[in-house]
């Protein structure tokens, strides 16, 4: 049962900061998703290399152990950023963005060894740029 005093209190709280509220779990929470997801294609591309495909099809080209290794780095760094902009705190969202929009650039990199995965992560990217934004704008 709630008393008068919880209803007022939640009657008069804005809409708008559980909304902000909702979007900076959920870009924490993909973050952390994302920075696993880093991090197991990180560890195939070192241990495995042979996994991914390379193509002649483009101008770069790098190695595939050398990926692998930056894609785990930045896959667990995203983790513990993620886990700080769940908790909430302030220096998480700037971090945050930054993070991942190094994770597009290292995806877009990453298309041609893996697309559609690749495609997948720089959405991903997206929605945790603008939730963070949402963050840093609304305060």
């Amino acid at each position: 049962m709630t008393t008068r005093a919880e209803d007022s209190y939640t009657s008069t709280m804005p809409a708008e900061s559980s909304t902000r509220r909702g979007l900076v779990l959920f870009a924490g929470v993909m973050m952390i998703v994302a920075g696993a997801y880093h991090a197991l294609s990180g560890i195939s591309a070192i241990l495995r290399d042979q996994v991914y495909v390379t193509t002649p099809n483009y101008v770069f080209e790098f190695d595939l152990t050398g990926w692998g290794w930056t894609h785990l780095i930045l896959g667990a760094i995203m983790i513990v950023v993620g886990v700080a902009v769940v908790k909430d705190v302030t220096w998480g969202a700037m971090v945050g963005i930054a993070l991942a929009v190094l994770s597009l650039v290292a995806n877009f990199l990453f298309l041609p060894h893996y697309p559609l995965w690749s495609i997948l992560i720089i959405a991903v990217d997206v929605t945790i740029i603008y939730a963070l934004a949402t963050r840093l704008r609304n305060g």
